[in-house]
């Protein structure tokens, strides 16, 4: 069965960095495109970045571009968001999901499996 487990969250400074990961099991990266995604309180789930299955590409949001950076360990079978200069607006719970591997987009409309969040909290 599909399972996807975050985890890396936690309590940093404004312009501090943190690593999350995507722990996937039941299927292979080979053929899933995986995607992060965040909900902050009284906001919209935001898709920020994606790796894509069929060629590794990587996908960014705006919100994120030259910031956050994503990568797959296929060993692993994990998926990393590499996060640095961190804003108090990046204060989100952060979500991995799993689409089709030809999928490029960041709508979580796209997206059939979730992981169940880990939060990120960026104060001073």
């Amino acid at each position: 069965q599909v399972q996807l487990v975050e985890s890396g969250g936690g309590l940093v400074q404004p312009g501090g960095s943190l690593r999350l990961s995507c722990a996937a099991s039941g299927f292979t990266l080979d053929y899933s495109t995986i995607g992060w995604f965040r909900q902050a309180p009284g906001k919209e789930r935001e898709g920020i970045s994606c790796i894509r299955g069929s060629d590794s590409s990587t996908t960014y949001a705006d919100s994120v571009k030259g910031r956050f950076t994503i990568s797959r360990d296929k060993a692993k079978n994990t998926v990393y968001l590499q996060m640095n200069s961190l804003k108090p607006e990046d204060t989100a719970v952060y979500y991995c999901a799993q689409a089709s591997w030809l999928v490029r987009s960041l709508s979580s409309a796209a997206y059939n499996y979730w992981g169940q969040g880990t939060q990120v909290t960026v104060s001073s």
